[in-house]
């Protein structure tokens, strides 16, 4: 009996292991999206780049998850999990070397563009792997883990950036990190290849996702999360430096606080889901309280402090949305081999989001004035409220 229960402690040592080195990965793609943002500054001194140019840095990679979601879970369910992770490190290592090499704007934006396959592999197999790797009563704090990345992943791009002296240093560097990963990755248990059925039955299989009620919410809660998130986090930097007269850099320190928040709701929904707290009422907690608190952040209802404790209030609410979804995949996909579909149904929705939100809020505050972003906040608020309940109806 006792050598029973030691195997089952080196099993669970090793579960959360793997589940380690899953996540890291998924910090350093992270990584990888956000350092474009923070290396702008240099980015325009090396080659004379204006605001535009830079936003295309990022927002391709957020165009390609809009697009190839539901594709790169065809290519999970039909390649195996960690192969198609261990593509995806190795497609951000290779965008970032060449990327660090790039002689002008095309040829960056071009790597830029592999840099977001390899991110949207990872991202859709992710997911797919924890699920195969972790005990089932151990999955919603572990896809809580999961969650963390995004935020963990620009947070430590805003507070690393500044101390390189050249993007393409920062370029290189990270194109290490993703090697490093995928050596770390390699030790995780090999993934059997599906069962490739072609192309027709991999088309019913997405066809019946997308004819999923469930997903379908899914999808829509993510990219409803996603637009309030980067509608506001897009902005921010300014929001400190124009509206509240911070330094450039106190500004980066703070944003890169209320970033670290949204770790904080990831967590604690995770924490919630394991004691048993309904799925819904969380999402129908965060989504409420970001609705709220992003428009008071817009409509400047309180003092500067006041204005920056409801950031941080809108990213910790909000981060008990992603954790929540993504927990709750796996039992809205039909069958577990449709699980990454769902998953890349759900990262089209996300970088939907991406897109969306932060062009309207842009557009709107350019026309009108921040306030009037303030309605863009609260209406996203109310759809999202309308997601949650959805999915009370849905047993969640």
């Amino acid at each position: 009996m006792q050598a029973s229960h030691h195997d089952i402690a080196v099993r669970e040592k090793n579960s959360w292991a793997s589940v380690a080195i899953i996540v890291g990965s998924g910090v350093v793609l992270a990584l990888q999206v956000g350092k474009a943002s923070i290396a702008a500054p240099l980015l325009r001194a090396d080659m004379g780049l204006d605001l535009a140019a830079i936003g295309w840095l990022t927002a391709v990679i957020a165009v390609l998850g809009m697009l190839g979601g539901m594709p790169a879970g065809s290519l999970v369910a039909a390649r195996g999990d960690r192969r198609v992770f261990l593509a995806g490190l190795g497609a951000s290592a290779l965008g970032a070397a060449l990327g660090a090499a790039a002689p002008g704007y095309g040829w960056l934006l071009a790597c830029r563009m592999l840099e977001g396959l390899g991110f949207l592999l990872v991202v859709v197999a992710g997911p797919a792997l924890l699920q195969r790797v972790v005990a089932t009563g151990q999955r919603d704090l572990a896809f809580a883990l999961w969650s963390c990345f995004m935020p963990t992943g620009i947070a430590l791009a805003m507070l690393l950036g500044p101390l390189f002296s050249s993007w393409r240093t920062l370029w290189w560097g990270s194109a290490a990190l993703s090697l490093a990963a995928a050596g770390a990755v390699l030790l995780l248990p090999p993934s059997t290849r599906g069962a490739w059925r072609g192309w027709r039955d991999t088309g019913r299989d997405a066809l019946a996702t997308l004819r999923g009620r469930e997903p379908l919410l899914l999808a829509a809660g993510f990219g409803l999360y996603s637009l309030q998130f980067f509608a506001l986090f897009n902005f921010l930097p300014i929001l400190l430096t124009e509206r509240m007269g911070m330094p450039l850099q106190v500004a980066g320190l703070l944003a890169a606080a209320a970033t670290a928040a949204n770790i904080a709701g990831n967590l604690c929904a995770g924490f919630l889901m394991d004691r048993g707290v309904a799925r819904w009422a969380l999402v129908a907690c965060g989504c409420v309280v970001m609705g709220l608190a992003g428009s008071g952040v817009f409509l400047s209802v309180l003092p500067d402090a006041g204005s920056f404790a409801l950031c941080v209030l809108f990213s910790a609410a909000g981060g008990l949305i992603p954790a929540t979804l993504l927990a709750t995949a796996p039992r809205a996909a039909p069958s577990p081999a449709r699980v990454p579909l769902v998953v890349g149904l759900m990262m089209q929705g996300n970088n939907l989001g991406q897109v969306v939100g932060p062009a309207a809020v842009g557009g709107v505050i350019q026309a009108h004035g921040w306030p009037a972003a303030a309605g863009i906040a609260g209406a996203a608020g109310v759809l999202a409220l309308g997601v949650a309940l959805g999915l009370r109806r849905s047993g969640r």
